[in-house]
């Protein structure tokens, strides 16, 4: 399969084949709910990944999500996407549009984020963010929007990967220092 961004053509046909058994399926704020294990599931992985800072309970960061979830698939063209297999939820993306231009780089009127992207660590590696990348780069060539910005943890080199595998180049680095590490005495 090939994305075209722009005049660049991105090769994926070393993806992975489609997992068995999944499927996909667009919706809106009526997904939200479910989303709760998915996400709790990536908040675990953060804390993994990314050692040294100070998280949120599970309880406090699923709450603090839904909401973000609850404000941004408000933004016209914003949707979710969850990857099923036999009804049981192995996959989720969560895309907020925004409104363009960006106020540094030449974009279009309206520009996609990748807010969440989440996978069961059971079916890691099997080809489900990739089938969920793929659908959502179909979704935003259906709507017409070119422009598709995705943040990841520094650490977390996997979904690095994955994403420059797909053409995806970085273009912020975020700069932290948060009032909760430093009375935990982290570093």
């Amino acid at each position: 399969m090939r994305h075209t961004r722009g005049e660049k053509s991105v090769d994926t046909s070393q993806a992975r084949p489609t997992p068995d058994g999944v499927t996909v399926r667009k919706g809106g704020a009526e997904f939200i709910d479910r989303l709760g294990p998915l996400w709790l599931a990536l908040h675990a992985h953060h804390q993994a990944v990314q050692p040294g800072f100070t998280y949120f309970t599970d309880e406090e960061s699923w709450e603090l999500r839904r909401g973000c979830y609850r404000r941004w698939i408000l933004d016209e063209g914003s949707f979710v996407l969850l990857a099923e297999r036999d009804g049981l939820l192995v996959g989720y993306a969560f895309v907020q549009m925004e409104e363009g231009p960006d106020d540094t780089w030449v974009t279009g009127s309206r520009i996609a984020e990748l807010q969440t992207l989440s996978v069961l660590p059971s079916e890691r590696g099997a080809g489900i963010g990739t089938l969920l990348l793929d659908r959502v780069d179909a979704e935003l060539d259906r709507l017409g929007v070119a422009d598709l910005l995705i943040g990841t943890l520094a650490a977390n080199e996997g979904a690095r990967r994955l994403y420059e595998r797909r053409g995806l180049r970085p273009a912020f680095v975020h700069y932290a220092r948060f009032g909760a590490d430093d009375k935990q005495g982290l570093p």
